[in-house]
Formats: C-alpha cells, sequence, structure tokens
C-alpha cells in the first residue's frame, strides 16, 4: 500500500485530463441519446430506430463479452488486421453521427442551401452530408497513419456516444441487472483471470496493440513514405492520456506511458445517465438543456448519477495508486452511479415508477429537446 501523499498524483494534468473528459463524454453522451430519441419520434424514422435491452440481452452481454475478452487474448494478433479495418469503419460513422446534429444547425443557421446529390439507402444524400463524410473518412485515414492518442480520443468518444444512442436500457430493473452482471464481469477479469488462465486477460487485452492494415499494404507494394505510417495502432476502444502530458509521446509508444480508461467504463454509466435523464424529461414540461437542469424545480436524477460517476472514477484512479495495480473501474462506478438513484427515488416515493418504467408515447410533441 502506497502512502497517501501519493494521491496528489490525481491533480496533476494527465489523470485530471482524463476524469474531466471522462466525466464530460459520459454526460454529453446521455444527452445525445435523449436528442437523438426525439429526433426519431419526431421524423417517424423507424429505420434508425434504437435498440432497448430486455433482461435476457442484458444477462447475455456479460457473457458475449466475456467470449469476446478471450478470442482476443487467444487471437489478437491473428485478427488484429481485420480488427482494425472493422473499427475504422465504425469509427467513420460514429464521428459522422456525432457531428451531423451540429452541421445541420449551421446549415439552418446561417440558412446555406445543400443540393441534393442522390439517394443512399432510401435517403436524401446532399453535397454537404458527402463533405461530412470526407471530413469523418479523412480523420480516421489521419488515425490509421499516424496512430497519434488525440485522434485515437476523437473516434473512441464518438463511438461512446454512438453506442449509447442506439442502445438503450428500458428501466432501473434491466439497468441494475446489467450493471450486475457487468460489476461481477470487471472484477473477475482483473482480479481473479490469472488464476485461471495464466495472465490478466483484462489488462493483456487492454493494453495490446493492433497491426496497421494500412502499414502492411504499404509494405507490401513498397509505396513511398512508409516510414511515416505508423506500424501498431491503439484501438479507439480506450480513450488514452499520455503521463507526461505536456511533454508530448511518439505514435506506437508503450502503454506504460499512458493513462487509459475503457470505453465501457464510460458508454454502461452513461446508458444509467440516459435512462434517467429521459426520466427527468418525461417530468419536466420544459425543454431540457444541460445549463437548464439545475434551475429547474426539483433535484434531477441526473445530477446525482453525473456526481457519483465523478466521485467513483476518482475512487477507482485512487485504488489503482494506492495498491498499484491495475482497477476494474465499474467496482467503483457501479454503486456510485446506481445507489444514489436508487436511494432518491426511493426517498421520493418514484422507485417502483423508474424500476418499471415508462412506454414513451412517440406521439408526446410538447417537449422540445435542445442542445
Amino acid at each position: 500500500m502506497e502512502p497517501l501523499w501519493k494521491l496528489a498524483y490525481l491533480l496533476e494534468p494527465a489523470p485530471l485530463t482524463l476524469m474531466l473528459t471522462a466525466v464530460a463524454v459520459t454526460f454529453g453522451s446521455a444527452f445525445r441519446a435523449l436528442n437523438y430519441g426525439k429526433e426519431m419520434e419526431r421524423n417517424r424514422d423507424l429505420s434508425e430506430a434504437s435498440i432497448t435491452l430486455d433482461r435476457s440481452q442484458a444477462l447475455m452481454i456479460p457473457v458475449m463479452s466475456s467470449c469476446s475478452l478471450l478470442m482476443m487474448f487467444y487471437l489478437f494478433s491473428s485478427v488484429s488486421q481485420l480488427l482494425t479495418a472493422f473499427t475504422a469503419v465504425a469509427a467513420a460513422s460514429s464521428l459522422y453521427f456525432c457531428l451531423s446534429p451540429y452541421i445541420a444547425h449551421i446549415k439552418s443557421q446561417f440558412g446555406l442551401t445543400d443540393p441534393f446529390v442522390s439517394r443512399c439507402c432510401s435517403k436524401p444524400f446532399t453535397r454537404i452530408q458527402g463533405l461530412l463524410l470526407l471530413l469523418c473518412s479523412g480523420t480516421v485515414a489521419a488515425w490509421l497513419v499516424s496512430g497519434h492518442w488525440i485522434l485515437n480520443n476523437l473516434l473512441g468518444i464518438s463511438l461512446c456516444i454512438a453506442l449509447v444512442s442506439h442502445v438503450r436500457l428500458p428501466n432501473i430493473k434491466v439497468c441494475a441487472m446489467l450493471l450486475g452482471c457487468l460489476f461481477v464481469y470487471d472484477i473477475f477479469w482483473v482480479f481473479f483471470s490469472e488464476r485461471f488462465f495464466g495472465a490478466n486477460v483484462m489488462v493483456s487485452v487492454a493494453t495490446q496493440q493492433a497491426s496497421n492494415p494500412v502499414h502492411t499494404v504499404a509494405y507490401s507494394l513498397n509505396l513511398p513514405g512508409l516510414q511515416l505510417i505508423t506500424k501498431k495502432l491503439e484501438l479507439p476502444v480506450k480513450i488514452v492520456f499520455p503521463r507526461n502530458l505536456f511533454g508530448g509521446v511518439t505514435p506506437g509508444g508503450s502503454a506504460a506511458d499512458f493513462m487509459m480508461l475503457g470505453l465501457g467504463d464510460m458508454a454502461i454509466p452513461a446508458m444509467l445517465l440516459a435512462l434517467v435523464l429521459c426520466f427527468d424529461h418525461r417530468k419536466s414540461r420544459d425543454s431540457v438543456k444541460p445549463l437548464d437542469l439545475a434551475s429547474s424545480k426539483g433535484q434531477k436524477y441526473i445530477w446525482y448519477a453525473t456526481s457519483g460517476y465523478g466521485v467513483g472514477l476518482v475512487t477507482a484512479l485512487a485504488a489503482g495508486i494506492l495498491t498499484r495495480s491495475p482497477q476494474p473501474a465499474l467496482l467503483y462506478l457501479v454503486p456510485s452511479t446506481l445507489g444514489p438513484i436508487i436511494v432518491v427515488s426511493w426517498m421520493r416515493k418514484e422507485l417502483l415508477e423508474l424500476w418499471e418504467g415508462q412506454t414513451p408515447d412517440v406521439n408526446d410533441k410538447a417537449h422540445v429537446t435542445e442542445v
């Protein structure tokens, strides 16, 4: 056990930036999920409807995640290039999803014309959408070439926001089942997997770098500028920050040079935040804006969940510093986010309503969601 004064490290730029980024991404993902749901209701666009998890799906997620983790542990070197290519496509589409509302807002604010080009997947495809798609593809290409941690984080955050927007929890009952199972999953694979598999499976998978298919193709074709393309990539399934944040780290550096947090440690709590934010939204007759929540009548559940997430994240990082060992973040994040929601809703006599959930009314247009 390290002395308590070591906790002063949490005030250094790298851990502080990691914590602030994680809280902001989790909070922002919940708002994007709420806005996306309202957009689909207004447009009656069932082709992009979100997936709402039921109990059986919630129980299967830890099982499938465990199978995927083991596959990555044993076969990562064999499938890393294929995985990189798949991740690149998913990251480009997620970045497009995240930027689209802002482009639409700018277009409406300035009255920009956006001529129709063609139809794609039974939907109109405009010139500005085409330019945005090129921008997103170019960002992914830049990440494939450079492997820079800032681009890695940008794509990882986009994947997190897209996941939370498209996968929903119907009520606290299913949420508690999912978080409880992932609580056990995280503890087992971080603390106990070495006893069964000879190595810490979670840490081994999280710190592995994938082979870059762009480098492989460029090498096989003997293309010029090969030395500019990184051989190994950190996949955007986590956010990473150099421990020496302002000193800079060369691409392809050792995993020990970085602090990291898995996307699951942001996306899973963000699904809970999205659930309670929707509940707050139904309770309020006003438009929901981040800056208006504090002034609304009554304390919103979103603030309890967000504060709990921040406390849990600080506790997880502090435990890692004091024990000098990897920590399962969900060990701290699940009680700190789910616990306050259950306690406060019980005190307000709203636990049953949250526990069973409420089917959203697609005809309700009284609430206008804005960001």
